[in-house]
């Protein structure tokens, strides 16, 4: 419950502040002040985020934290070796705006408390670059590559043993495109693919990173909105991967406010 407890330490530096102009939630790089809550096969999930001033009228920026999975066993439906009451992941992401270029660069931290074959405990650090590709018709295209730095704590190491406390286990890259099929006036679906490959670092993280055996992992996202009023939407996402079908991946309802 630590993550929750600085959540709620962070809350005053979230304070909640009206737009000057409403933004489009369904552009993935627009940027505002929002609040949202999702209802997951793992548990609740619980977000926030705010603009804030960059000092350059040509940028936009915002910070974005969220907490995943909590009280997993109640409120989730996936089997108990999937779930449990307190967090099951937490991230912050700092996202930074270009406007006239359509460029973005997000700082993303995702930190998991769910064990795995190199660790007990995992954080992805990572640094992209987006591009907003032109527009064809309904549809809108945004291209991403990065690279990133893994930490585990209690990692494996390649001859079994367990490296006590937090270390670097190694690097990786990703590549990946943020999609949008514009249907209507309020109701669009996103598809956002990711490739991910680890880099350097240890046999055992850089071969089994993504799984028994797998250095590198394809990822799916899709997701279905609608936008109820300017300020207020309703979304539905599936994540799955290469190794997982649709169904045995996450699913999450997701209701979303723009502040």
């Amino acid at each position: 419950m630590k993550p929750l407890i600085f959540l709620l330490l962070l809350s005053p530096m979230l304070v909640l502040a009206n737009d000057d102009e409403v933004q489009d939630m369904s552009d993935p790089l627009a940027v505002y002040t929002q609040a949202g809550v999702g209802v997951t096969d793992k548990g609740v999930n619980f977000k926030v985020g705010q603009s804030y001033d960059t000092g350059n009228e040509q940028t936009a920026a915002m910070n974005i934290i969220e907490a995943k999975g909590l009280l997993g066993d109640t409120l989730g439906w996936r089997s108990d070796t999937r779930t449990s009451q307190s967090l099951d992941s937490f991230r912050f992401r700092n996202f930074n705006v270009t406007l006239p270029k359509g460029q973005a660069q997000q700082l993303d931290i995702n930190y998991n408390f769910r064990g795995s074959l190199v660790a007990d405990e995992s954080a992805d650090i990572s640094y992209s670059f987006i591009q907003a590709l032109p527009a064809h018709g309904a549809f809108s295209f945004y291209p991403l590559a990065g690279v990133g730095l893994s930490v585990g704590k209690d990692r494996v190491q390649s001859d079994g043993g367990i490296d006590d406390g937090y270390a670097l286990m190694g690097s990786y890259g990703l590549l990946g495109m943020y999609s949008k099929w514009a249907i209507s006036d309020n109701i669009w679906v996103n598809y956002n693919p990711f490739w991910l490959t680890t880099l350097t670092g240890s046999s055992q993280y850089r071969d089994n990173y993504y799984g028994a055996q797998e250095s590198t992992l394809l990822t799916h996202e899709f997701a279905l909105s609608y936008q109820l009023t300017p300020r207020m939407n309703l979304r539905y996402f599936a994540n799955w991967n290469e190794n997982t079908d649709f169904f045995a991946g996450d699913h999450r309802l997701e209701f979303n406010y723009q502040l």
